[in-house]
């Protein structure tokens, strides 16, 4: 199912001409997986607050990303992603200004499942490099003028090719670029953005990888990395990898939803009835520890704030805002949930189904799963506030019939971009 490559096979510039210098990143650019600090916030303003009946006018419409639920990266007026065509997963590059297609670098054997083909992350773009997983777990290091420079096989680094394949999304972080390849070897890998080479592999978080993806974080002072695995959230350590604090988990069917980090509090959801928790770090040892989880050499321990059943997000993300989470729990529908306490604070069944987010200028965006319907909503504690919806149109004909919308909305450069498959939509979401 997927092509054999070398741990670090290095394609040096032997045919390319050099990639043009980029620019440093714009406030309106969308670097990579939930936006620029991987927290589904947008930084740009100057949006609608409203949306005319039939929803905001289409810029351009896309006909041929390919197969796949790979989410766009954004950054200087060009967006990359990914999509499998003829069996063959490629990194695109398509012109925010036209919707036209730039180039395609092939990367890996398409990805099979029943649930959908081809790739399933977002790509990471940092400086004149684009770093990207496909679903059979080839991480591939592409410049922007689309020449590839490097690849690594999470099978070469101890993993094992997830259910529904790699879905992570990978994280540059000053020098490394981080990705979960699972298995023995370590769970977590950090390597050298430039070579591809292993800098560290964390021996003493092992297992599975699923389907989160990593978060940076300092927290009490200590830069560090947070993931969610099958059976434990975690904190390793960014120069060495090594186990800072750890909170166990109840093995999901699929962990999914990337975790929130503010301050010294860390917060992870998964759905198939898991719920979730909060957790506040502190020093082992210290008055705050109350034997929650640490030891064995932890710096750390990871106090339990709250757990419940209050939000079960499947797979559409949460956001942080002003005190609140907001996302959609099955069953349970949209729902904000105080931070603070894990109460609910409202619940909205009706309006939109089950599916994924966005963020920007104040407003969300959400998106229906299986009818396509997304609707501009004003996020606020007093209850569900809709400011506009409307209907994709048109939908793939490629999906395949288990397979829906799920790639999440991204807001960039005043357009709001939405992908069904083959089919990448942009609209003008400016407020001119």
């Amino acid at each position: 199912m997927q092509m054999t490559f070398s741990c670090v096979a290095l394609t040096v510039a032997l045919f390319a001409a050099p990639a043009p210098l980029v620019s440093p990143l714009l406030a309106d650019d969308w670097p990579q997986w939930l936006g620029p600090n991987r927290d589904t916030s947008s930084r740009e303003t100057g949006l609608l607050r409203s949306w005319p009946e039939g929803g905001p006018p289409r810029a351009w419409l896309f006909r041929d990303c390919g197969k796949g639920y790979s989410g766009p990266a954004v950054v200087g007026g060009v967006l990359y992603i990914l999509g499998s065509h003829d069996g063959t997963a490629s990194l695109l590059a398509i012109d925010t200004a036209t919707g036209a297609e730039q180039w395609r670098r092939p990367l890996a054997e398409e990805f099979t499942n029943g649930w959908g083909d081809g790739p399933r992350s977002t790509p990471c773009v940092d400086g004149n490099r684009v770093y990207a997983m496909t679903s059979g777990g080839t991480l591939a290091c592409v410049t922007t003028a689309g020449r590839l420079v490097w690849s690594v096989a999470m099978q070469d680094l101890g993993g094992e090719t997830p259910t529904w394949g790699y879905a992570e999304s990978p994280l540059v972080d000053g020098r490394l670029v981080l990705c979960t390849p699972g298995g023995g070897q370590g769970a977590i890998a950090a390597l050298d953005k430039q070579t591809g080479g292993v800098v560290w592999q964390t021996t003493g978080v092992t297992g599975n990888a699923h389907y989160s993806s990593v978060v940076p974080a300092t927290i009490l002072g200590v830069r560090q990395f947070v993931q969610l695995l099958p059976a434990r959230l975690v904190g390793v350590a960014a120069d060495d990898g090594r186990l800072l604090w750890e909170y166990p988990w109840t093995k999901p069917t699929a962990a999914i939803p990337t975790p929130l980090v503010d301050g010294n509090r860390v917060y992870a959801t998964s759905g198939y009835g898991t719920g979730c928790a909060c957790v506040e770090i502190a020093p082992s040892g210290s008055s705050a520890d109350n034997g929650a989880a640490g030891g064995d050499g932890q710096e750390f321990v990871a106090n339990e704030v709250y757990r419940n059943k209050n939000l079960k997000n499947k797979h559409g993300g949460v956001i942080l805002l002003d005190g609140c989470v907001y996302g959609h729990s099955n069953p349970g529908g949209w729902t904000c949930q105080d931070f603070e306490t894990g109460e609910v604070v409202w619940k909205e069944r009706r309006a939109v189904g089950m599916g994924a987010l966005g963020y920007a200028d104040g407003m969300l965006y959400l998106l229906d799963k299986d009818t396509g319907d997304v609707a501009l909503v004003e996020p606020s504690p007093e209850g569900y506030q809709e400011r506009g919806r409307f209907t994709l149109e048109p939908q793939t004909e490629i999906r395949k019939p288990r397979g829906r919308i799920w790639v999440h909305p991204v807001v960039a450069g005043g357009k709001l971009y939405l992908r069904d498959q083959d089919l990448l939509f942009c609209f003008d979401v400016a407020d001119q």
